[in-house]
């Protein structure tokens, strides 16, 4: 950028008023984390697992009690048995050995996965079930996908797993144009249902270009797949065995951030959560939030600071869960009842899903909204390594999203 060209002014005032909201972000952030460090020298406990995602262990959309746990109705039918603590990899563990338990053609397969994988989700899976149902594959994300197809096509049940989202793309012409199309073309004479992929997403803090990316929407414009974002322990376990089981072919995306940050009490039974729908976390009349994955925390924190500057602000929390097919009803429903929406999430904002969801919004709700949509996203920029937890939208950003939504 030439000299000449920093001398303009409108260009000048936008270099200043970002590096200020920089400035400002960043001092927040770094007062916040010197507070935490404090707090657990302190305590003389270790950091908490969450990274730069902070308030995980102790948020209230987490199950820390057998209670709270099985009072959830989708629940009902383990709410009389045992819960177990497990963070989300044991939550995914223990959701692939149901499967593979009550599935004879049931496969996990992908690569390290024998060893347990890089995130230790299918540790001792291959001595409980065999090298020949728990295997290792080549380094080829295109060969992996392209197996799955096979055996989900001859009627086997195929987990596979991408060992990280952003790799997931040498397989996406086997998912697009494969797994995806293999019903329709066939006119329902043949599909691949059985064909279930697991792959980590999402930020850590120091993941960079290749290990942070949050591709759902990649997929979500793509008919004849399914795509499932959990938030939790429970939530991982249950849509994971529903995403195996269901007869489609389904893309499951684990926040990795989630893996060992979240952490409840996990009904040890076999359940399934329904696929396609969304939950409502929090009842409120002023704003609907919608976000998935990591990012509920990144708003639970938000809607705090937001209520501390407008006492009394009522806020609907729902979390999508299912990004393809996506829970119009209830997101409308929020919607025609508050008159105001944000949504949030990890991936870029130019073609994210927030757009799809704000456009049927206002398709279907015009008349009721009082406030422009706010979609609160990462920038469109490539993952910066060292900028990452700016790129990201944190609880700041997402609550200056909010009043501006309620102030509008």
């Amino acid at each position: 950028m030439s000299v000449s060209l920093l001398k303009t002014p409108r260009l000048a005032s936008t270099l200043a008023t970002a590096s200020k909201t920089f400035f400002h972000q960043n001092m927040a952030i770094k007062n916040f984390h010197t507070s935490l460090k404090s707090h657990y020298a302190a305590a003389n406990s270790p950091p908490p697992a969450e990274g730069f995602l902070p308030g995980v262990a102790n948020s209230k959309l987490i199950k820390h009690t057998h209670h709270d746990a099985l009072r959830n109705p989708e629940l009902a039918g383990v709410a009389n048995g045992e819960t177990k603590k497990m963070n989300t990899f044991q939550a995914v563990n223990d959701a692939m050995s149901i499967a593979l338990a009550t599935d004879d053609t049931a496969c996990v397969f992908g690569e390290d996965v024998a060893f347990g994988g890089v995130f230790r989700c299918t540790m001792g899976l291959s001595e409980m079930f065999g090298r020949d149902r728990v295997f290792n594959t080549p380094l080829s994300e295109q060969a992996i996908a392209g197996f799955g197809i096979g055996m989900a096509a001859m009627g086997s049940t195929a987990i596979a797993e991408i060992q990280f989202a952003d790799y997931i793309f040498p397989a996406f012409d086997q998912l697009v144009n494969e797994a995806a199309k293999y019903r329709y073309r066939s006119g329902g004479e043949f599909n691949v249902g059985g064909l279930c992929i697991r792959t980590p997403c999402g930020a850590v803090g120091h993941g960079g270009h290749y290990h942070s990316q949050h591709p759902e929407a990649h997929f979500a414009h793509t008919p004849g797949l399914k795509v499932v974002v959990p938030r939790s322990p429970i939530q991982a376990k249950g849509l994971l065995l529903a995403s195996i089981r269901d007869r489609n072919p389904v893309i499951f995306m684990e926040p990795k951030i989630l893996y060992r940050a979240a952490v409840e009490m996990v009904p040890v039974g076999d359940y399934e959560l329904p696929l396609g729908k969304a939950e409502v976390l929090t009842q409120g009349t002023d704003l609907t939030i919608v976000g998935w994955g990591a990012q509920l925390y990144v708003l639970e924190n938000a809607i705090q600071l937001a209520q501390k500057k407008m006492p009394g602000l009522s806020v609907e929390l729902i979390d999508l869960r299912s990004i393809l097919p996506w829970d119009v009803e209830t997101v409308c429903n929020s919607v025609n009842k508050t008159g105001r929406l944000l949504i949030a999430h990890e991936a870029p904002k130019t073609q994210g899903f927030a757009a799809e969801i704000a456009t049927t919004v206002m398709e279907r709700c015009f008349l009721r909204l009082e406030a422009p949509i706010q979609r609160m996203c990462s920038y469109d920029t490539p993952f910066p390594l060292v900028f990452e937890k700016f790129h990201v939208p944190d609880m700041i950003r997402c609550a200056e999203g909010i009043e501006k939504a309620m102030k509008f």
